[in-house]
């Protein structure tokens, strides 16, 4: 098995796939493999095919310039939504505090916010030594070899592999069974039965019983998932080549992110308005611009104050047909394949459609280009579903609407958000003057606001999240047409509203600013339900 390799075998006559276990494979000496599918390695493809099409620049993974300040300024800044690895709730909590300037802060970073450091209680500490409140100093001196390079805290399996090794007297085979023990389905208790191995090696070599308990406990943490360092510094290349092309060519990027969806942490509605808070200009669907997926259109001078948004213009994205409600892939693609078209009448003879697709076309508003409102839209696809090939154009009956009052500003963020899940105008837009009268802080304005101070925020609940490790801490995140907001609900505020916090789409939050490290979040005191337009749905608990 050993001697052929993958494209010898998949031509081999007579060749079959068995199933193995992993353990009975490496302990028989094979060399085994993890194969990992990866969304964002797709969208950097596709992110570099538009830049080379729009911004003349041919980029690769290996030639993404490195060490670019800008790029770090933005991590530093926690600006981070759609970048891999980096985006989450605890990442961007732990971006400003770490302040990466180099290529290996990314290495640690994404190692660092993983279950086997934080149970290991490696996280605090590290941050800590990091600013300089406290000497990077190891425990023992026979610890320095492992830990040194990470301030003398444990963050990689190799550094526990490492330890075992010089302070425990365990062998190279010994190490390799303990890596395995803490990567198994049952690894504490697979840990377990290595401890008075671990603690009489260290007794030996004359390591303190409190400092042996402290590095097995750290051990025993990393059976909770812990990084190898070469997965982390193959990671913290895609966290930073990511970010890069999200710094200077935000249009693609987020072109690329929205076509490789489902993946990451957050919908295309956020992508998106976090793409035009940076200055890129979003479009909607038109039956005779739009592709299958999102493209990119002309160049157009960025119009922005935010302080990461790309110096250079940057294209229009033009929202994709098949992110259109009963529409479907195979049906967008015979609508783009049929381009262009003179009317809605001559779609509807020309490519086969329901009438659920052709009503969401009209909702979407494909058909404005041809100088139908929505509503005039609506009316004539009732009249026009079902034609299909053979119809004489301009003989359907009732296709043509009576004057009928345009949508207003509310029902075409309802109309996007049924028909597509984008809005054009972010909903929580609608109900600002509201939230200003109630004394409601943007996102934005958030940001200006002293530390210490009592405030209401409100907003769309993206997400969800309660650690195991929180002590039932739940974690949200709110947005608004400015940005995100952190909000931390302490146990008893959370079980109080419980009904109201796990369902509520919009929230109104009333709480106490805290400011730490460049890191903001509202620790909630009071909870209300927000009546906003639409329905967006929140990833919660994952």
């Amino acid at each position: 098995v050993g001697e052929v390799c993958p494209v010898e075998w998949a031509t081999m006559p007579g060749r079959s796939v068995l199933q193995w276990d992993k353990d009975d494979c490496a302990a028989a000496g094979l060399v085994k493999f993890d194969l990992l599918g990866l969304g964002m390695l797709s969208a950097l493809r596709e992110t570099f095919d538009l830049v080379r099409d729009h911004h003349a620049r041919d980029l690769a993974l290996h030639t993404v310039p490195p060490d670019d300040p800008a790029v770090y300024d933005m991590l530093c800044d926690a600006d981070t939504v759609g970048v891999f690895q980096v985006e989450s709730r605890a990442q961007m909590a732990t971006l400003p505090r770490l302040k990466p300037r180099e290529f290996y802060d990314l290495v640690v970073e994404v190692a660092l916010i993983r279950p086997g450091p934080i149970q290991g209680g490696s996280v605090h500490p590290y941050l800590r030594r990091r600013k300089g409140l406290e000497p990077a100093t190891c425990p023992h001196p026979l610890m320095e070899p492992a830990l040194s390079r990470t301030l003398g805290v444990p963050l990689f399996q190799e550094q526990m592999m490492q330890l075992a090794v010089d302070c425990a007297g365990f062998t190279p085979a010994e190490a390799d069974r303990l890596r395995q023990a803490m990567g198994a389905k049952r690894a504490p208790e697979r840990v377990e039965r290595l401890k008075r191995r671990l603690l009489d090696g260290m007794a030996e070599r004359g390591i303190p019983a409190d400092v042996a308990e402290d590095v097995y406990e750290k051990i025993l943490g990393f059976t909770g998932f812990g990084f190898p360092e070469s997965h982390a510094q193959s990671f913290a290349h895609l966290v930073y080549a990511s970010a890069y092309m999200k710094r200077h060519y935000p249009a693609a990027f987020t072109a690329a992110l929205v076509r490789n969806q489902p993946m990451g942490f957050y919908s295309p509605q956020t992508l998106l308005a976090d793409a035009r808070r940076h200055g890129v200009v979003v479009r909607n669907v038109d039956i005779n611009a739009s592709d299958v997926h999102p493209t990119l259109e002309e160049p157009i001078p960025v119009e922005s104050d935010h302080p990461h948004a790309p110096a250079e213009p940057q294209p229009a994205i033009r929202l994709g047909l098949a992110g259109i409600r009963n529409l479907g892939e195979e049906t967008a693609e015979a609508i783009a394949a049929g381009r262009p078209y003179t009317g809605m009448e001559d779609l509807a003879r020309r490519v086969p459609l329901s009438a659920g697709a052709l009503e969401a076309l009209a909702t979407a508003g494909a058909f404005d280009s041809f100088g139908l409102s929505r509503r005039e839209a609506l009316w004539a696809a009732g009249a026009l579903a079902g034609s299909g090939p053979g119809r004489l154009e301009g003989v359907t009956p009732g296709a043509s609407a009576p004057p009928l009052p345009a949508m207003t500003p509310i029902e075409e963020t309802l109309a996007d958000l049924w028909a597509t899940g984008v809005s054009h105008v972010h909903p929580m837009a609608h109900v600002r003057g509201t939230l200003d009268e109630l004394g409601a802080l943007s996102s934005r304005r958030l940001a200006a606001t002293p530390d210490e101070t009592n405030v209401l925020v409100a907003g769309l609940v993206t997400h969800r999240q309660r650690p195991p490790t929180a002590g039932g801490v739940v974690f949200m995140t709110l947005e608004d047409e400015t940005g995100l907001i952190n909000v931390v609900c302490p146990p008893q505020v959370f079980e109080r509203q419980r009904g109201l916090a796990v369902d509520a789409q919009a929230l109104l939050v009333s709480g106490r600013l805290e400011r730490a490290d460049g890191v903001t979040n509202v620790r909630a005191t009071r909870l209300r339900r927000l009546p906003v337009p639409g329905r967006v749905k929140s990833r919660d608990f994952h």
